[in-house]
C-alpha cells in the first residue's frame, strides 16, 4: 500500500487530506502512544476516515522512539543515524546568533510520548523546550522550528523501517522539509526534484469530504491507473537517473493515457478543480553521486498532458539504510496555486 505520512501534526489541512483520498492508498500521522491522548487529538474527520480504513494512526511502537539515545555514549550504530542527525541540528541550532527557544505563549509543542528520554533531555539542557504543567497530558513547549525538525526526522525515520506499509514522508510546511532533508556536515547525496501539481488535479476550496469520497469511489480505475504511472516514472528515474529523459519517453505514453482519462472523469463530476503546487524529492542510488549529475543542475524530460517536466538535482542527507522500493519525501504547498 502507498500510504501518504503527513507531518508535522496530526491533523492534516483539508487539502492534504483531499490529495491523499485522490492519489494514494490512504493518510497517516504520527500520534501520541496513549490512546487516551490519541482520542483526544486525533480530529473527527480522521476518525470517521479510520472507520474507513483509510487514514492509519502511527505511533512509534516500531522502536524507533528506542532508537533515540544518546550518539555520544558508544559509536553509534546504523539504527541510531536519527540520533546522530538530531544531535548535530540541536547543537547547530543551540550555537546560532538566535537559538528558537518556545515563545510565549507556545505556539507549538511536542508530545513526551513521540521523544526519548535522551532527547527531552537534551532539548530542555539547550533551553530549546519548555515543561508544561498545567497541561494534563505530557508536552513539551518548543519553538516551531524544534518541532518541525524532530518531528520531519521523525517521519524520515518511521517511512523507513515501517514494513507493512509503504509510507511517504508528506508536509505542507517548507521549513519542516528543509529540516528533514538538509544535507549534514559529515555526507550528503544526491536526489532529483519534481513539480508535480500540474498533474495532480485537486478539488478547490469548500469541497465537502463526502464529494471526494464519492468520487473516489466512483473512479476508482482513472485514480489508480494515473497513480500507478506517476509512481512508475518516480522509480524509474531513482534507478536510472543517468538517463532521465529516456525514463520519460519510454513511460510517456502510459503517462499520457492515465492523465486524458482522468481528467475526463475531473470534467464529468461537479467538483471544481485546480492545481496546487507538489514537490516530490527522489533520493538516487548512492552511486549516482560519482556520476556526472552536480547539483543545481535541471534537466528538462520532456511534456506530458501539455507540461513541460523538469528535474533538479539537489544535495539531502544521506540515509543508511534505504527502503528497496522508495525514498521519497513530497512538499505540498497548500496555498500555491499553479497557473
Amino acid at each position: 500500500m502507498a500510504v501518504l505520512l503527513y507531518y508535522p501534526l496530526v491533523n492534516p489541512p483539508t487539502e492534504v487530506v483531499h490529495q491523499a483520498l485522490l492519489y494514494w492508498d490512504g493518510i497517516a500521522s504520527v500520534v501520541p502512544t496513549e490512546p487516551e491522548i490519541r482520542e483526544a487529538v486525533v480530529g473527527q474527520p480522521l476518525k470517521d476516515l479510520e472507520q474507513r480504513q483509510l487514514y492509519t494512526p502511527v505511533t512509534h511502537a516500531q522502536d524507533i522512539v528506542t532508537r533515540l539515545g544518546n550518539p555520544e555514549l558508544s559509536a553509534p550504530r546504523p539504527y541510531q543515524r536519527a540520533s546522530v542527525v538530531l544531535a548535530d541540528e540541536l547543537y547547530r541550532l543551540a550555537a546560532s546568533g538566535e537559538p528558537p527557544r518556545p515563545p510565549w505563549p507556545p505556539d507549538a509543542f511536542l508530545y513526551t510520548t513521540k521523544v526519548s528520554h535522551w532527547l527531552e533531555r537534551q532539548l530542555l539542557q539547550l533551553g530549546m523546550a519548555r515543561g508544561w504543567p498545567s497541561e494534563p497530558w505530557g508536552r513539551l513547549a518548543v519553538a516551531r522550528e524544534v518541532q518541525e525538525l524532530v518531528v520531519g526526522v521523525l517521519a524520515r525515520e518511521i517511512a523507513r523501517y515501517d514494513t507493512e506499509r509503504s509510507l511517504f514522508p508528506y508536509t505542507d510546511r517548507v521549513a519542516a522539509q528543509r529540516q528533514a532533508l538538509r544535507p549534514s556536515p559529515n555526507g550528503r547525496a544526491l536526489a532529483w526534484e519534481m513539480e508535480l501539481g500540474k498533474l495532480l488535479p485537486v478539488p478547490a476550496t469548500g469541497t465537502t469530504l463526502a464529494e471526494v469520497l464519492a468520487f473516489r469511489e466512483k473512479y476508482t480505475d482513472e485514480r489508480l491507473r494515473l497513480m500507478r504511472a506517476l509512481h512508475r516514472l518516480l522509480g524509474d528515474l531513482r534507478r536510472d537517473y543517468e538517463h532521465p529523459a529516456d525514463v520519460l519517453a519510454q513511460l510517456r505514453v502510459e503517462l499520457e493515457a492515465a492523465l486524458s482519462d482522468y481528467r475526463l472523469a475531473a470534467r464529468e463530476s461537479r467538483i471544481v478543480w485546480v492545481h496546487r503546487s507538489v514537490t516530490v524529492t527522489v533520493g538516487l542510488a548512492a552511486a549516482a553521486a560519482g556520476s556526472l549529475l552536480l547539483p543545481g543542475l535541471d534537466w528538462f524530460l520532456g511534456v506530458v498532458g501539455g507540461y513541460a517536466l523538469n528535474i533538479a538535482t539537489r544535495e539531502i542527507r544521506p540515509v543508511v539504510q534505504r527502503r528497496h522500493d522508495h525514498d521519497f519525501s513530497y512538499l505540498h504547498r497548500v496555498q500555491t496555486t499553479l497557473a
